[in-house]
């Protein structure tokens, strides 16, 4: 009998399933746009408590289109589970990856983990999706405004606009696109809605409406797209934070970035326009807004 998170050879299909072909619909009657994002962060938000440690809130977007999303994606995620768990209702955390926690506790056998981190990097070194992130230094905001402001509110009205800045560039941005984040709590689901609506309905920095949904999520539904989300936000504030220290998960990440110079220029940038750092590294003084880029060109494909 294995042993728990014994490693199996990855199963292929005895014949290969069929995929419905895409509806064809007509331009003016399409609704939803060809991307879904999935929303993680990593740090709490409070400015009252700052960890020394880890003081940082960083929030990120993984943009999928949706067809390799629901391709190559989910399936890659499942077998994945079902070769080290047996079942796929495991729920990939980092926080417990990283720990060796509950179901991971067979990583403390370190032949195994590093076998493990090797099939879950791979998964996600082949994943094409756009990552925007949003790095806010806690310790600096807390200086310069005061501890009455929302790291989590900041971080996703800059997110929001360059994300909005994305589905420019690929002609979709008058298409809904939903935004999935997971939930957190009653309280704080209402105001982060709240928050999200006013924002979307032009309180922004160009005073744009955007065309946003966002969708709640329990963790219990098990989506790929929350948990790649969740893998992915500590490694961009562990680099922030740590910057000359090698940072494996983020070297992966740096090509997923959202650019400036399209798919030629994957991993390099992305400063200011995948990846926003707030209050402004380049702030002339304390508490000047950050001014996120606006990109040239075709971003890299999805």
């Amino acid at each position: 009998m294995s042993s728990p998170g014994s490693q199996f050879s990855l199963f292929e299909s005895v014949e290969a399933m069929p995929v419905e072909p895409a509806v064809s619909i007509v331009e003016e009657e399409r609704r939803f746009s060809d991307y879904v994002v999935y929303v993680d962060e990593s740090g709490d938000h409070s400015l009252a408590s700052i960890d020394e440690g880890y003081p940082v809130f960083v929030l990120a977007l993984c943009i999928f289109h949706k067809r390799h999303y629901s391709e190559k994606i989910i399936p890659a995620i499942e077998k994945l589970k079902f070769n080290y768990f047996g079942h796929d209702s495991i729920v990939l955390h980092e926080n417990e990856i990283r720990k060796q926690k509950g179901a991971f506790a067979f990583l403390s056998h370190r032949p195994t983990r590093d076998i493990f981190m090797s099939a879950l990097s791979n998964i996600m070194e082949a994943s094409n999706f756009i990552l925007i992130t949003c790095v806010v230094d806690k310790v600096r905001i807390g200086k310069a405004q005061g501890a009455a402001d929302n790291p989590y509110h900041i971080a996703l009205g800059i997110c929001l606009a360059s994300l909005r800045a994305f589905l420019t560039e690929k002609g979709q941005d008058h298409l809904q696109t939903h935004v999935v984040v997971e939930c957190r709590g009653k309280k704080e689901d209402a105001e982060l809605e709240l928050e999200f609506r006013r924002i979307c309905d032009g309180d922004n920095v160009k005073g744009q409406r955007l065309p946003f949904e966002i969708i709640f999520a329990d963790k219990k539904t098990n989506l790929a797209g929350l948990q790649l989300a969740d893998l992915v936000a500590r490694p961009v504030g562990v680099n922030y934070l740590r910057s000359t220290q090698t940072n494996q998960a983020f070297e992966i990440l740096k090509k997923k970035f959202y650019c400036n110079g399209g798919r030629e220029y994957v991993g390099q940038g992305y400063e200011e326009v995948g990846l926003m750092i707030y209050p402004s590294q380049k702030a002339k003084g304390p508490g000047e807004p950050t001014e996120t880029m606006t990109p040239t060109g075709n971003p890299q494909s999805t």
